[in-house]
């Protein structure tokens, strides 16, 4: 897991990481394999339709640690860097 998401500018959460997509904000989004398909399925389809690079994790325990939360994360982002 990337220590990336501990540091950078990210959106952890499914409603939260679909609206940061349509607003193209996002420049990777992580899914917990063992997230149900309902909840991951809109945000990678979403990701295919803006081509945004998905890098799938294996538990959600694993997502909420890489993103410094204690609770199980299904879907977490990275922000597109501002600093242009």
């Amino acid at each position: 897991m990337p220590d990336r998401l501990a540091t950078a500018r990210r959106v952890v959460g499914t409603k939260q990481t679909l609206k940061a997509i349509q607003a193209g904000q996002v420049d990777v989004v992580y899914l917990a394999r063992d997230a149900d398909e309902h909840v991951t399925g809109p945000v990678r389809r979403e990701c295919v339709t803006h081509g945004i690079e998905i890098v799938e994790v294996d538990t959600m325990a694993e997502l909420g640690r890489a993103c410094s939360i204690e609770v199980g994360a299904a879907v977490a982002s990275i922000m597109k860097s501002t600093d242009n």
